[in-house]
This record gives structure tokens, C-alpha cells and sequence, in this order.
């Protein structure tokens, strides 16, 4: 079966969810981490290694004071969480992490560290993050390494010494090495669940070549027959990168040929 090893969600619609049932939106908030626990022992039990989930984004912070507090309090409570250990998954975060209160830096670390042995699967967390933030780090972070020279890869570095940093030294996986996702391969398919069809600076340079599926549903609602439905229209899509229908077909066929 042709699991996608890179799953990433927008979780969108906790707080309309809430609105619809007379709540505040802290409400949603919380059903929704609920949906969070069920589809991360799914994605374990269907084999996919990487589920990143966009939690809060830089944008996020413009929101209601009494939101924001609500949403860091729900990081913290959810972190305790065991699904971790019950389905040996490994915690990781991405995002502009500085901007969030000492408690839940010092968790986010702590959990990193309690994880980082499990192998079943990496949940990875984006918090506080933005896409542009991300892509703007990394061109800070290439300036920073010329300036420290000795931070650069060893085969830029002898370029460096022997005439400067070469403009063809600066390819795509250049580029990759220096954003928060160089641990992980790119998503295979982004699932934004909420009826909003935008990516809304959301891994923007890694889902270049992903698969799109949009749904109506509000995260809260949002089940494994939902996943399941998504992974079946990313079942039926010929994944083919620039090439040809013709030449893919050709290509799978020659894989085929081999594996005999």
C-alpha cells in the first residue's frame, strides 16, 4: 500500500467548530487536541514516519490576549500526554520558539529530550512558525556562517578561503540544510481540513512537489476515515515532478521489472 511517509495538516476550524456549539473558541482548541491524539496513533498504525501539524502560527500571535494564553496553556497540558511512549513517537518542534513563555520553552525541550530515543514515528509541532519567518532565518543563519567562515560546509569552506563564497554554491539543498525541517524529508501530501482552500505560509519551500487535499471538516470533527479518505485521493494521483505521464509510467515499470 503506498503510505505517504510525510503526512503535514493544517488543523483549521476549532474555533468556528466551537462557535457552532455556543462555545468559546478555547473550547475548540481543546477538542481539537483530542483529534491530534487520534490521528497520530492512526498515522502510527498506518506506517507514516512524519506528521507535522501547523499548532500556532507567527501570524497567530496577533490574536485575543486570552486566546493566545488559553493556546500556550493547551501546549503545556498536551505535552504530558503519553501517546508519545504508548505509540513510541518522537516530539520534535519547529518555529520561532524564543517568543514563547519560559514554561513552555523549558517543556518543548524537555520533551524533545524524553522522545528522542522513539522510532515508530516523529510528531513534529509548528509553533509560532511561518514559512517567510523560516526562509528569512535561513539566509540570516548562510550570512552568519560566511562571517564565521568555520561553520560552513567543508567543501564551500575551501572555496571560501581560496576566492569567497561562490554564487553555484548556493543550491536548493543548500538552501534545505539551513531550514527547520533539514531532519525530515519533504511532505508527500498536506491535508487542510476546514473548507479554506490557502496554504496560509505554511511550509512553503517543502510542499513545492506535495499533494493538496482540502476538506470541509473542522479539525475537532476531523477522523480516521477523514485520513483515510485523504490518503486514498493521494492514492490515486501520479506524483510526476516535471516528468511525463509517459515517462513515469516507464519508470515505475522498470522498477517493477526489478524487484521481480
Amino acid at each position: 500500500m503506498n503510505i505517504p511517509q510525510h503526512i503535514a495538516i493544517i488543523m483549521d476550524g476549532n474555533g468556528r467548530w466551537a462557535a457552532q456549539q455556543g462555545k468559546p473558541r478555547s473550547y475548540g482548541h481543546q477538542a481539537g487536541v483530542e483529534t491530534v491524539r487520534r490521528i497520530t496513533a492512526e498515522c502510527v498504525r498506518l506506517g507514516v514516519k512524519y506528521l507535522t501539524l501547523y499548532t500556532f502560527s507567527t501570524e497567530n500571535w496577533n490574536r485575543p490576549a486570552d486566546e493566545v494564553s488559553a493556546l500556550m496553556g493547551l501546549v503545556l497540558t498536551s505535552l504530558e500526554d503519553e501517546i508519545f511512549m504508548k505509540h513510541n513517537v518522537r516530539f520534535r518542534v519547529i518555529g520561532d520558539t524564543k517568543r514563547l513563555p519560559d514554561d513552555v520553552q523549558q517543556k518543548l525541550h524537555q520533551t524533545e529530550l524524553n522522545t528522542e530515543k522513539n522510532e515508530a514515528m516523529t510528531m513534529v509541532v509548528a509553533l509560532s512558525y511561518s514559512s517567510r519567518w523560516e526562509i528569512t532565518e535561513a539566509v540570516r543563519k548562510i550570512v552568519t556562517e560566511v562571517h564565521d567562515m568555520e561553520e560552513l560546509p567543508e567543501n564551500i569552506l575551501k572555496n571560501w578561503k581560496t576566492g569567497g563564497l561562490r554564487a553555484e554554491d548556493i543550491t536548493e539543498d543548500f538552501v534545505s540544510q539551513h531550514l527547520q525541517t533539514n531532519f525530515m524529508p519533504d511532505p508527500d501530501l498536506l491535508i487542510r481540513t476546514g473548507g479554506e482552500l490557502r496554504i496560509s505560509n505554511y511550509l512553503l519551500w517543502q510542499i513545492a512537489y506535495s499533494e493538496l487535499y482540502f476538506c470541509d471538516t473542522y479539525w475537532p470533527d476531523f477522523r480516521e476515515e477523514n485520513l483515510h479518505r485523504a490518503i486514498e485521493s493521494y492514492q490515486q494521483r501520479q506524483r510526476r515532478y516535471g516528468k511525463t505521464e509517459a515517462q513515469v509510467e516507464e519508470e515505475e515499470g522498470l522498477s517493477s521489472d526489478a524487484s521481480l
